[in-house]
């Protein structure tokens, strides 16, 4: 199967590291909007028309499935991209949550979702937790973590600043779950910072396991070709991914 992904910048790379290591698929087309990064700020129109443009870069290729690696365009542009693509649009947000179900986590414990703006304004990830049970939810907008990703900003002094500025009033929750899948990249900082205990969940795990039950993919394993493109800079994109993937 080839397939490609989609993401504002450099945050999907954190989805091909696990769909790469699943061993399923044969090539991966990834495409990374860097002259418009980021997506999590913009009006859900705009995020529509950018989405759409990006199938547009997908049509020249002979794809089997697309992943929107990014929440914000999984929150608002789903439907309009599969109502105009030739295959089927995957989201991350479904995936993320149906990773939390297999968690043993109790209705009222505390689950922390932190994402950009639009994810959260979109409260998709509210209203998925909230029809399956759960009480206790705590949803914020962190996304001065987008551009330190993107500056390849993953540990020291600067993050561990944002971090307090976004958690200290938040207490050790029992989950985490990254909306945004340029977090799972400081993921391991995050962790760090709540002293290793909450469980943290990232749509890069959560969309390989969806895909094995949707799509019933062959366990055969294969060696995965991945080619990377971006709108803008695609040297840096291919830095982040010679570091993030190690290739």
């Amino acid at each position: 199967m080839k397939i490609g992904v989609f993401d504002s910048g450099a945050g999907g790379l954190s989805v091909v590291k696990s769909l790469i290591e699943s061993n399923l698929f044969e090539e991966i087309i990834y495409y990374g909007d860097t002259a418009r990064v980021p997506y999590g700020i913009k009006d859900k129109n705009t995020v529509i028309r950018y989405s759409l443009e990006a199938l547009e870069f997908f049509n020249n290729f002979d794809i089997d499935l697309l992943i929107t690696a990014c929440n914000t365009v999984s929150a608002y542009a789903l439907d309009e991209m599969n109502s105009k693509a030739y295959y089927p649009v995957v989201g991350v947000i479904e995936s993320g949550v149906l990773a939390l179900k297999r968690e043993f986590i109790k209705r009222d414990d505390l689950i922390l979702i932190i994402a950009t703006k639009a994810t959260i304004k979109s409260k998709r990830y509210q209203i998925h937790l909230q029809n399956l049970g759960f009480k206790n939810i705590i949803a914020i907008q962190t996304g001065l973590f987008v551009p330190l990703v993107e500056e390849g900003i993953f540990e020291g002094e600067i993050l561990d600043a944002t971090m307090r500025y976004y958690f200290k009033d938040i207490p050790t929750p029992k989950v985490i779950i990254l909306g945004c899948t340029h977090f799972p990249l400081i993921s391991s900082a995050i962790s760090n910072y709540f002293y290793r205990k909450p469980t943290l969940i990232h749509s890069g795990d959560a969309i390989v396991e969806y895909l094995k039950g949707k799509y019933l993919l062959s366990k055969e394993e294969k060696e995965t070709h991945l080619k990377i493109f971006a709108s803008e800079n695609v040297n840096h994109l291919r830095d982040i991914a010679k570091y993030w993937l190690s290739l």
